[in-house]
């Protein structure tokens, strides 16, 4: 399954490389909400709000409240999840918050999971040069993806894998990686990082992976 993506900064839909350079903007919003609703789940995330650095919670709002969105971005606290499901999320992804110092928080996992539901929780374990990335993807955790959603494979009902190494360069997603994380959970499993075309999205499909695809849509390089 295609999840088309949706990143906010700075009150703009964008598509950065690698997490730093900036490479497309819209604001056409009416445009690519008219694009993404025949789609059963579209990622939102606020990328201000992962970088500690604002947040778009007014277009958040208003994009949750037209499309089924899973949606993400320096969530800290169960409160903040609860806030974006009351204002229309279908789901909410936790990243960061979810590591510390000494590696996994499971006592946050397990309370998100109360507080929240297990069906209501995405959790976010992103890889920079084979390691956890955290905080907007500016640092890292001593902690591998598959030591990561062992750990966390109980308290959510999906896990969202971005390969920050390939993220918007449209060079494709390693398959290789995908093959090892399905193995390793029996949980819904997302990817995304460099994905460039449909026929990478059908292989993916076929392991049982789905896929988000942000630069490969809004560069036209593939149908959404």
């Amino acid at each position: 399954m295609l999840i088309p993506s949706i990143d906010l900064l700075g009150g703009r839909i964008v598509q950065l490389v690698q997490g730093e350079r900036l490479k497309l903007a819209f604001d056409d919003f009416d445009y690519w909400i008219d694009r993404f609703s025949k789609y059963p789940i579209v990622q939102l995330i606020d990328l201000d709000a992962a970088m500690r650095q604002g947040d778009n919670r007014q277009l958040i709002e208003m994009f949750a409240s037209r499309l089924p969105c899973q949606v993400g971005g320096g969530l800290r606290t169960a409160a903040d999840g609860r806030a974006l499901l009351d204002a229309g999320a279908r789901r909410v992804i936790y990243g960061s918050s979810l590591f510390g110092a000494s590696g996994v928080n499971k006592e946050f996992a397990a309370g998100l999971r109360k507080e929240l539901g297990e069906d209501s929780l995405v959790f976010s374990v992103d890889t920079k040069a084979g390691r956890v990335a955290v905080k907007g993807w500016k640092d890292s955790v001593d902690l591998t993806p598959e030591e990561a959603i062992t750990w966390l494979e109980d308290y959510c009902s999906a896990f969202l894998y971005t390969h920050v190494d390939t993220e918007g360069t449209m060079s494709g997603f390693p398959i290789d990686v995908a093959a090892i994380l399905r193995s390793t959970t029996a949980k819904q499993l997302i990817v995304a990082g460099g994905i460039k075309e449909k026929a990478e999205v059908d292989a993916l499909d076929a392991m049982g992976v789905d896929a988000v695809a942000g630069m490969a849509v809004y560069s036209g390089a593939m149908e959404a």
